[in-house]
């Protein structure tokens, strides 16, 4: 799992969105177990109290539920990865129209480097 971690996010929410991609990638699928606190916490090089913080907001977001005596698994609701990858391609575009913008470019641009590097830079 990836651990180079930005400071404009807590890492707790970086790794739950790392388990996200994860899921949208279907590399995870719902029912699927996740690591314990401690394997986590060793595969990401963080503290095992980040982790359960991490486990505890995904739970909370209906993600993952706990077992007791079990361990922590992707919650089994058909609609998660459909709702995960709306919610996740949403927040990319918004990053990426936000620096765009920033560079001072229309939505006529935006749209013609997308079609643009799409293509491998071929019009």
């Amino acid at each position: 799992m990836k651990q180079d971690f930005q400071s404009s996010k807590p890492i707790y929410m970086q790794i739950a969105d790392q388990i996200f991609y994860r899921l949208v990638r279907k590399e995870l699928v719902p029912g699927d177990k996740l690591p314990s606190v401690r394997e986590m916490a060793i595969q990401t090089k963080v503290n095992p109290n980040t982790i359960q913080r991490t486990y505890s907001e995904m739970e909370r977001l209906g993600i993952v539920e706990t077992r007791r005596g079990q361990g922590t698994f992707i919650a089994e609701k058909a609609e998660i990865v459909d709702e995960l990858k709306e919610r996740l391609t949403r927040e990319v575009f918004e990053s990426f129209i936000h620096q765009m913008a920033e560079l001072g470019l229309t939505k006529e641009e935006m749209l013609a480097g997308i079609k643009k590097y799409t293509k491998g830079g071929q019009e």
